[in-house]
């Protein structure tokens, strides 16, 4: 909590300017918040260092190279011993993209992409004889419809 702290509003705009679109040179985010581009390098890697900010990623539309199913995975785990080992299993299938250890119904929540029905169910096969799984639940997503980072204010401040 402490390095939250050491955070103002300054480093907020920053993130959230980055967040809409990580390609944003230095030097127009110095603009839009009123400070020198080497003010926002200085503020960049004090955010790195505290582990802030992680890394810049790109938002890729997948069906556009050919993967035209999402699809969540709920993993109920044979005992929750096993999360790191099923964990290190997932990570060699490519085809998850995101995997949540979570309270609820499941172990492990996942988000898997696949090409067509065929592949889905060849990763599902795959997935589905990791030792440690009991079951698995798929749910395809038809549609997504919200994907957005957090917009920071002021009042996340206090």
């Amino acid at each position: 909590m402490d390095k939250i702290l050491d955070i103002d509003n300054v480093d907020l705009k920053i993130i959230s300017l980055l967040n809409d679109d990580a390609k944003t040179p230095y030097t127009e985010i110095a603009k839009k918040v009123f400070v020198s581009s080497g003010t926002v390098h200085v503020r960049m890697r004090k955010l790195e260092e505290m582990g802030i900010v992680k890394s810049a990623t790109l938002n890729i539309d997948f069906s556009k190279l050919g993967y035209d199913i999402s699809a969540f995975l709920g993993i109920y785990l044979e005992k929750s011993s096993l999360y790191d080992n099923v964990i290190e299993n997932l990570k060699q299938i490519s085809e998850v993209i995101n995997a949540y250890y979570t309270t609820g119904n499941y172990s492990i929540f996942a988000k898997i992409i696949c090409k067509d029905t065929n592949h889905l169910r060849t990763v599902l096969d795959n997935i589905q004889k990791v030792d440690g799984i009991d079951r698995t639940e798929t749910l395809i997503v038809l549609e997504e419809s919200i994907n957005r980072p957090i917009q920071f204010f002021e009042k996340d401040l206090k």
